[in-house]
């Protein structure tokens, strides 16, 4: 089978259970914090940026949007920080988000943190598959308007380009060079949408910037923004990112988050309010649906977002991954036949089942409110303020525990009305669009 990776492991007591973490047979602690400040990079200006104009701006206005946009980028760079300098917590690297929590927390909040992070990560997912078929189908238009083509065949398309490139890539490290190529296609399509849109505002005559909706669905639909906003910076999956970087790995951790909350997040602020100001609250959420110029022009720009989901998608699968290669002692070269198949049926239903509810309810503006109630609120901030208290409550003076309890209790607000409000945007959008809908 090959040289097998370092195996990294502890075991979780909280009488009468004890947990042995399963070792991973994954690449840990090899990668410079460029390479990873890329991979942080290339979530937040993965293709759902291209719909933020829309899903965030649209209910929210220039203040609100504006405000919150600038709001989450900090708040979400404070709590990233949070869980980087825990990582090593009890003088143990903690290489998974479930690990840390059973290390602090105990077996319960174990198991608990785990279903959050993977309920998190499959909706993710399941986004990133929408995404790519909504990709597919505007290049498709561009060229053909027999529209014998729905939406779904686009998503099955991106699936299985997604199963491919899950068979092809083992494991989060081994991306290496198609980060480059990802933040490559970003730049893509960034720039043309950005030009298209400075064009067409230009040339179009005033905009209506007023926010849609009666005054009790502005309520829900700001909150579910809000919940948006959680989503745009934050992945849920710091320790397991963490994991791949070199010593001295906090120092280098922050150096990746100062890197993606810096020069990382400009083109996502650009391209959001350069959207807004050109359509006004006819912004889609799928910018490159609004924009007109050259059909060349568009359909690169769409066909560079087909190609970064998948890289994206990889991202967030990769905990999933991990976990099953590790149980079924994965490892060894890539290209042997155990390692082949398996990675193929394994990876491959993972991704049919997530295929297949994509194409049932195809709603992404939904997927991002209801993911971001769920699972990116707790984990992103409500956990890593409690876990930094943990940590750290023999360091902190009574005034920053008060602070960190704070963000807790004011977080998981949040994160209760963004439920309501993402289930009620779920309901209404079933009612309007039926299953596998051609949207």
């Amino acid at each position: 089978m090959g040289e097998e990776k370092e195996v990294i492991s502890h075991v979780i007591s909280s009488p009468p259970f004890e947990v042995e973490v399963p070792q991973t047979l994954h690449q840990t602690g090899q990668d410079s914090w460029f390479q990873v400040g890329l991979v942080l990079t290339t979530t937040v200006n993965c293709a759902y940026a291209l719909g933020y104009a829309g899903t965030i701006m649209v209910p929210l206005g220039w203040i609100g949007g504006v405000t919150g946009m600038v709001w989450s980028t900090i708040i979400s760079l404070y709590a990233s920080t949070l869980m980087a300098k825990i990582h090593q917590y009890g003088e143990k690297r903690h290489i998974r988000y479930r690990d840390l929590a059973g290390f602090m927390y105990g077996y319960r909040a174990y198991v608990i943190v785990w279903g959050l992070q993977y309920a998190n990560l499959f909706l993710i997912n399941i986004g990133f598959i929408i995404l790519g078929g909504q990709a597919l189908k505007a290049f498709y238009v561009l060229f053909r308007e027999d529209h014998e083509m729905k939406l779904p065949y686009f998503i099955i398309i991106a699936g299985l380009a997604c199963v491919l490139f899950a068979v092809s890539v083992p494991h989060l490290s081994a991306l290496g060079v198609w980060m480059a190529v990802s933040t490559f296609l970003s730049i893509v399509y960034f720039s043309i949408a950005f030009a298209l849109c400075l064009k067409d505002g230009i040339n179009a005559p005033p905009r209506d910037y007023s926010i849609p909706g009666s005054s009790s669905s502005r309520a829900f639909t700001t909150i579910g923004a809000a919940a948006s906003l959680v989503f745009v910076y934050n992945t849920g999956m710091i320790p397991e990112i963490q994991a791949t970087v070199r010593a001295p790995v906090v120092d280098n951790m922050l150096k990746a988050l100062y890197f993606q909350f810096t020069i990382g997040v400009v083109p996502v602020h650009a391209v959001t309010y350069m959207g807004y100001w050109a359509y006004g609250s006819k912004s889609s959420s799928y910018l490159l649906y609004n924009v007109s110029g050259p059909v060349w022009l568009r359909g690169l720009a769409n066909i560079a977002a087909f190609f970064q989901s998948i890289i994206t998608l990889h991202i967030f699968a990769s905990p999933t991954y991990e976990y099953l290669d590790t149980k079924y002692r994965i490892s060894g070269s890539v290209l042997a036949f155990r390692n082949l198949s398996f990675r193929t049926v394994v990876r491959g239903g993972y991704l049919a089942i997530t295929i297949f509810l994509s194409a049932l309810l195809p709603f992404l503006g939904d997927f991002m409110s209801f993911t971001g109630a769920i699972s990116t609120i707790p984990l992103t901030f409500i956990l890593p303020n409690h876990m930094y208290i943990v940590a750290m409550r023999k360091q902190i003076s009574s005034l920053q525990k008060s602070w960190h309890w704070f963000n807790i209790l004011f977080f998981s607000c949040i994160a209760v009305a963004a439920l309501v409000a993402s289930v009620r945007l779920i309901a209404m959008d079933s009612k309007t669009y039926h299953a596998f809908a051609d949207l």
